[in-house]
């Protein structure tokens, strides 16, 4: 039985051959120790770490020095976080959006039950960041705002240069989870003004179970209490033997993402370019979610009037994968944070789903795409 046609990249992207083939050797005959410097093995293996430092900072324009390898972008999040709050010598004041990943949210939560204030601003019904809540929260001495650059739901951009910006002016850290990007848009995290950031693997085309957080190097210099203790690696700031075969696959993945940019960006967004006119021009009642402009380029939300996500993910499971805005739970169905944050209570919220095409989506994969999706629709509107 064929695979049905995979539109869910944002949730997760295939690994690339070249990537798998990178890993390889370090998990059979490079196994060393990157810690043991004694020998060639562990030399072997700190000189593969340091390559993929070298690779992942240069994908986002950071130095090599600036960036600390994770086993998630979600420890990444995590680790800022936590990090800056336990670092201070009392409570502080914190920043966040209603619409970022629940990593980020989770995090600020734990950080509000350990004593600190978190304001959590709102969005615009094209799910951007208010800015002028932002410059009203920072009126307050804030540590850190926290907001996501690229909204894996909807596809929103967040304008990080201008909220950076009110950042420096009020003295405040800016974090963003940037875990969307590097596939898809260029990141330049000295001209953003960023001071730290979180990166993903396996969004990137390469490999689960690893990630990086950037940390600004340059003065003031930033203090970050680590969330585990150990033998001091990666600058103490996450011990732990490292994994070098998945950070092999990790810098191998975010170099070929940089080389391959423009071509990856051209095919996804004649993909959902294709995808968009295909279904508002053969469907009712379709309405696409998140800004028309500044958004991911690969990522396609929308309403469809009177449609359940839900009911069209099940009926469609053979045919083609993606994701509705609502998380199944085991008893019910919630409505995803970020369209209730984006529209609030209503039908628009409640038929949210996403399309997300890849760097290997063909023309003829979002044709058929669109032709289940299309009679799927229709076979749920007679039902009704």
């Amino acid at each position: 039985m064929s695979l049905p046609i995979y539109l869910d990249h944002n949730a997760t992207t295939p690994i690339e051959r070249g990537v798998f083939d990178a890993m390889v050797p370090y998990f059979l005959e490079h196994f060393g120790n990157a810690s043991s410097v004694d020998h060639v093995y562990g030399q072997n293996a700190a000189a593969a770490v340091q390559g993929a430092r070298e690779q992942v900072a240069t994908a986002v324009g950071a130095q090599a020095s600036e960036i600390t390898f994770t086993g998630s972008c979600t420890e990444s999040d995590n680790l800022a976080i936590l990090g800056v709050g336990r670092s201070l010598s009392e409570p502080g004041h914190f920043v966040t959006s209603a619409i970022e990943h629940a990593a980020v949210l989770e995090a600020f939560r734990r950080l509000a039950k350990e004593g600190h204030a978190v304001t959590i601003v709102g969005v615009d019904e094209h799910g951007q960041v208010r800015m002028d809540e932002i410059r009203t929260a920072l009126a307050r001495p804030t540590a850190l705002v926290s907001i996501m650059a690229a909204n894996n739901e909807i596809g929103s951009l967040q304008p990080l240069d201008q909220i950076a910006g009110i950042c420096a002016e009020h003295g405040a850290l800016l974090h963003s989870d940037m875990a969307q990007m590097p596939a898809y848009l260029p990141v330049d995290l000295q001209r953003l003004g960023v001071d730290l950031a979180s990166f993903s693997g396996h969004k990137v085309y390469g490999p689960k179970g690893v990630g990086a957080l950037y940390v600004r190097r340059r003065r003031p210099r930033i203090k970050l209490d680590p969330l585990l203790w150990g033998g001091g690696q990666e600058r103490a700031l996450r011990p732990g033997t490292l994994n070098t075969p998945l950070i092999v696959g990790f810098g191998a993945a975010m170099e070929l993402a940089r080389k391959q940019l423009k071509r990856t960006v051209s095919n996804v967004e004649t993909c959902v370019s294709r995808l968009r006119t295909r279904l508002t021009a053969e469907l009712d009642g379709v309405r696409q979610n998140g800004h028309s402009i500044q958004r991911l380029p690969n990522n396609l939300s929308l309403s469809i009037e009177g449609i359940e996500p839900l009911a069209l993910m099940r009926l469609l499971r053979d045919s083609v994968a993606f994701s509705a805005s609502s998380a199944c739970a085991t008893e019910s169905v919630v409505t995803s944070h970020v369209v209730l944050a984006t529209f609030g209570e209503g039908p628009r919220a409640r038929e949210a789903f996403r399309l997300s095409p890849g760097r290997h989506t063909s023309l003829a994969d979002i044709d058929a795409a669109a032709t289940h999706i299309i009679a799927g629709v229709g076979r749920l509107r007679q039902m009704a």
